[in-house]
């Protein structure tokens, strides 16, 4: 369901003043399915706060690999770009549109003016990056003491969760992009899957019992 600016911002308890000045100060951005809005190594001044739509945080490594960090929906901002603004260094992530989005591009120039002056956007934040830091630790437990099968079943529940959709639309070879493993792995484990009766298979896209 989509949401409007205001609504997103009574949602979150938004000071009149900060509201009028985030509307002043923000730029409103449409992006599409699979557009990047950060790439890796490119400098980061903005804060992009997600409206509608859902984007995924990707961590990159030097040979070009990557794995799925989190999620970011409607209302939430991206720890990390906040992280790479405060610190005006270059982004060593990239944050790729999962479903079709509506942003608030956020000047990093006022982030510490904002944080320092309202209670609620100090709370915003604050709540932004302990929630990022949950997920990346579940994504530590994931890597580290699961095994491949229960990464990618947790994976399509969390896209269901997401999207609000029993219907996953990726191709083996994306899903092995954003687990940082082989197609090959990916296409045995679904197979596995459906033969457990947990998923049906069909062309680029999956089914969740």
């Amino acid at each position: 369901m989509k949401q409007s600016l205001d609504e997103l911002f009574l949602k979150e308890g938004f000071e009149p003043q900060l509201i009028e000045e985030l509307k002043a100060q923000g730029k409103f951005k449409t992006f599409k399915k699979d557009e990047y809005i950060i790439k890796p190594g490119g400098q980061v001044d903005f804060i992009p706060l997600v409206i509608n739509g859902a984007i995924k945080v990707m961590r990159n490594d030097a040979d070009d690999g990557e794995v799925l960090l989190y999620y970011l929906e409607g209302g939430e901002p991206c720890a990390m770009s906040i992280s790479c603004c405060l610190e005006n260094r270059k982004s060593q992530f990239s944050a790729v549109v999962e479903e079709d989005c509506e942003l608030l591009m956020l000047p990093m120039n006022h982030l510490d003016i904002w944080i320092a002056k309202y209670p609620a956007f100090r709370r915003h934040i604050f709540r932004a990056y302990q929630s990022r830091f949950d997920e990346l630790l579940n994504a530590i437990d994931s890597m580290v003491f699961m095994n491949m099968e229960e990464r990618l079943y947790n994976y399509l529940l969390d896209k269901k969760q997401l999207t609000g959709s029993f219907t996953i639309n990726k191709t083996h070879q994306q899903i092995a992009q954003e687990l940082n493993t082989s197609r090959v792995v990916i296409s045995r484990l679904l197979k596995k899957l459906e033969n457990d009766e947990k998923i049906e298979q069909y062309r680029n896209r999956i089914e969740i019992l």
